[in-house]
């Protein structure tokens, strides 16, 4: 879910046409939950194959990855989350136990027919599975796009590659990232600009977001300590936060008082939990240094093999995918072969 930070955070519209040539960082199981909560059928069920196995992930995954790379010239470099961290297990059994009561009033309303409703709750109840994020993973591979499996959280690992210049910003719904230090974060990177609420039952229109952490950092006057500081107040994955303590309250305590320790105890009368290891688990993350981030060619008949034969998928609409990915790969190789023979550099894709 992420800290809620849109209150405070300075954000800039921008069109996909600005990721032109761009390597994203994108947080893949934060995608992965997007298709499963959105691709589904009018009564919420998810779409399957014929034994029953979920592809809604991979109908998402495949469609809107090869109509980025085609389309926009985007690379995209997918980052999958690993071992949760300890402090995150409290927000994880939370989220069991509201998914299995969406689960519950979605059975529910689909019984009675009341599709809207059942939608809705469908939404909220979406699980990614291991054998999920493995076919995603494997249609990844098969479409010779790179992925980065982290040791704990994703977005700590994709905000290290951007630091380190190995791709242009992170792509996440969450803030989480800015918190790790990514300089960059591009949010809504999407092709249909909607987003289904499900407390509403209805959809809103998205436009993508660029934020960038130094202009966040300049504009409200903080460090990026203070900045996780200020999360800790609000709440984060790790943490409760403080009770009515929302991001303007915390942006003014954090403002007059830099610190959490350096609020009287009449104002905060009990921190946010162990501020040690809540700074670290965002100061100093686990991650993998040596990942290889590597743009490998596409195996189109393993492509067609795996979804039309072995997920059922419609043999035209992966053939229109594949094209669509052809085009790139033919593009790339003759503007190589033209820096070859100018003799110019290929500009980085980050």
């Amino acid at each position: 879910m992420g800290v809620p930070l849109t209150p405070i955070i300075k954000r800039k519209v921008i069109s996909l046409s600005n990721l032109r040539g761009r390597t994203l960082a994108v947080d893949a199981n934060n995608v992965l939950y997007q298709f499963l909560a959105l691709i589904r059928k009018p009564d919420g069920s998810p779409l399957t194959d014929s034994e029953g196995r979920v592809t809604s992930h991979l109908v998402g995954l495949l469609f809107r990855t090869t109509r980025l790379m085609s389309e926009y010239g985007t690379r995209l470099a997918f980052v999958f989350d690993g071992k949760p961290p300890r402090l995150k297990r409290a927000e994880l059994g939370k989220r069991r136990e509201v998914r299995a009561k969406a689960l519950a009033q979605w059975k529910e309303a689909k019984a009675s027919g009341d599709y809207a409703t059942a939608f809705s709750k469908a939404v909220a109840s979406s699980k990614l599975s291991l054998q999920m994020s493995e076919d995603a993973k494997r249609l990844l591979s098969l479409l010779g796009v790179p992925q980065i499996q982290a040791p704990s959280d994703a977005e700590a690992q994709a905000a290290l590659m951007v630091a380190r210049g190995d791709a242009w910003a992170v792509a996440s719904q969450d803030y989480d990232s800015l918190l790790y230090g990514a300089p960059r974060l591009v949010r809504h990177v999407t092709l249909t600009g909607r987003e289904f609420l499900p407390s509403k039952g209805e959809s809103r229109r998205l436009l993508p977001e660029l934020i960038d952490l130094q202009s966040v950092l300049d504009g409200l006057n903080l460090s990026r300590e203070s900045l996780v500081d200020l999360a800790l107040l609000v709440g984060t994955d790790f943490n409760d936060g403080v009770l009515g303590v929302g991001p303007k309250t915390a942006l003014k305590f954090m403002r007059q008082y830099g610190s959490i320790e350096a609020i009287p105890s009449n104002v905060l009368p009990r921190p946010p939990g162990d501020l040690d290891s809540l700074r670290k688990a965002f100061l100093d993350p686990e991650v993998v240094r040596d990942y290889r981030l590597e743009f490998g060619d596409m195996d189109e008949e393993g492509v067609v093999s795996f979804l039309c034969k072995e997920r059922d998928f419609s043999p035209q609409r992966v053939d229109e995918a594949v094209k669509r990915l052809k085009s790139v790969r033919a593009r790339r190789s003759a503007l190589t072969k033209w820096m070859d023979s100018s003799g110019q550099k290929p500009r980085p894709f980050r």
